[in-house]
């Protein structure tokens, strides 16, 4: 057994020493796949210290930044942890990123590598700033690159608190913002979601499908594999080939966002004739469920089995509900994971009685490190130990979290406030609606008047007249929408969460 997995141990708790960990118990066993593509334990670490070795040769060192801009791929998990090794943390940039984002991006971080997919090269090339050094294609120039690289450890004097890697998160002012995740808090949150979960033991596998350049989409994948568990990454989202991948591996575990359930729903038979019952967890995050979708979810994948989990970059994983809960517990994220701690603050940072709407403050070991070159916002964000998360929320006398709506995307409707969310929830109970959102246009007597944009179930129609007699049923007045437009799609980012602004400035365009 080579020295790089026999001598794992750190005084500090880092990303590789855990995949170090596992390689050692079990050198042979696969700990990822992609495709046809498989990669033993033994493999992946000697990987990872090749691509240590390749950051050194390429003049890199601790305190420097790398970027990548891959499709979710085998490499991207040694990739990122091979860097982190040598003290070089990796800024993420989505594959669908036009040029100009990417160009920020490296200019932001300061990257001076770039690691991108054949089919991007040539807009990256043509993109990036003069501080990018080098641009290593994934296809064309990697495998040789690390062939000839030693596959010695690397001791780069690295320490718990380096920061790991530097995903991009836009907010609600759609500048991206570099937010730096350091080892501790990312092999913290691995440690609360395993507790949590349940399912990244030695002999769990997981399927991976959410974009890996997103903190969540990353952290889903490298839990099963720190753990000793088995990963197989999915380059894309398609419901038949994560079901097909879940029968034939016999998952325990998948991760999955609301627009993944809603397409689960709209292949109707296809996905039923898959057998899901391997599954322990099937996990929910980036956005809140429709509580009628958690129904079907049940139904869909049987008792016992739905996690619904809440975070956000910055926090990594802030709570969790439990699948005992899912019915119970109407419309909540949860209670808080170990060691991890909230309240809900007023406008002065005060904290509001029980049961009563707030804004959500976090603390944790798992918060971030603050955002990257932008001290200001980073203030602005935190009260003392507290990341205030910029969502509204109400804690009940149990603990449990209710997410009421972004604070950003409140809807003051003559003068009264509208949580989007409580409109989206009655319009999403219609059995013809797929998917649901809302938001305030301008109005000259209202100020904002309430708007929803429905998708319908294929096949099902829902009359216009019926949706807003739904919504005066349950809804007081000042919060039934003024207008209910049928689309065919709404506007989401790569993780499936609604663009709000991109509603606001008129959806559909043109």
């Amino acid at each position: 057994m080579s020295d790089s997995i026999r001598h794992g141990g750190s005084r500090s708790i880092l990303i590789a020493d855990g995949i170090r960990s596992a390689a050692f118990r079990t050198p042979e066993k696969i700990a990822i796949t992609e495709g046809t593509r498989h990669l033993s334990y033994r493999k992946l670490v000697e990987r990872i210290d090749r691509v240590s070795q390749l950051a050194v040769g390429l003049g890199l060192g601790r305190g420097d930044h790398a970027a990548i801009q891959c499709r979710n791929r085998l490499e991207y998990l040694e990739l990122v942890a091979g860097l982190s090794s040598a003290g070089v943390a990796c800024a993420t940039v989505g594959p669908a990123a036009p040029g100009p984002e990417l160009r920020f991006i490296c200019e932001d971080s300061r990257a001076r590598v770039l690691f991108v997919d054949e089919a991007l090269a040539d807009q990256a090339r043509a993109s990036v700033p003069p501080g990018v050094e080098r641009v290593i294609v994934m296809e064309r120039d990697y495998e040789a690159l690390i062939a000839q690289a030693r596959a010695n450890r690397l001791d780069a004097g690295i320490t718990e608190h380096d920061i790991f890697s530097v995903p991009y998160t836009s907010g609600a002012t759609g500048r991206p913002k570099g937010v730096m995740l350091a080892h501790r808090g990312r092999v913290l949150a691995c440690y609360a979601m395993a507790a949590e979960h349940g399912c990244y033991g030695p002999d769990d596998r997981a399927v991976a499908t959410t974009p890996m350049f997103h903190g969540a989409g990353f952290l889903m994948a490298l839990a099963p594999v720190f753990f000793g568990g088995s990963v197989v990454i999915m380059p894309k989202f398609d419901i038949d080939a994560l079901l097909a991948a879940i029968e034939q591996t016999r998952a325990t575990s998948a991760y999955m966002v609301p627009t993944h359930f809603a397409a689960l729903f709209a292949a109707g038979e296809r996905a039923r004739r898959h057998d899901v019952s391997s599954l322990r967890a099937v996990i929910s995050g980036t956005a809140p469920l429709a509580q009628s979708m958690k129904a079907e979810i049940i139904a869909h994948f049987g008792e016992g089995r739905l996690f619904e989990r809440y975070g956000t970059t910055e926090t990594n994983i802030a709570c969790a509900l439990r699948p005992a809960d899912q019915l119970r517990k109407i419309a909540c994220v949860g209670q808080p994971l170990p060691a991890t701690h909230l309240r809900v603050l007023d406008d002065d940072g005060q904290d509001v009685p029980a049961g009563e709407v707030g804004e959500l403050a976090v603390a944790s070991p798992y918060l971030f490190s603050g955002y990257l070159n932008l001290p200001e916002a980073t203030a602005k964000s935190m009260r003392g130990d507290w990341f205030v998360t910029g969502d509204l929320a109400r804690i009940d006398d149990e603990g449990y979290v209710y997410l009421v709506d972004r604070k950003n995307d409140m809807i003051i409707s003559g003068g009264e406030n509208v949580y989007p969310r409580e409109v989206e929830e009655v319009l999403l109970s219609h059995p013809a609606i797929a998917e649901c959102a809302a938001a305030g246009l301008p109005h000259p007597y209202w100020g904002e008047q309430v708007t929803a944009w429905v998708v319908l179930r294929p096949d099902m129609n829902a009359d216009a007249d019926d949706l807003a007699r739904l919504c005066r049923e349950r809804l007081s007045a000042y919060k039934v929408p003024k207008e209910i437009r049928q689309v065919t799609a709404l506007p989401r980012n790569s993780m499936g969460k609604i663009l709000r602004r991109e509603l606001r400035a008129g959806w559909p365009r043109g």
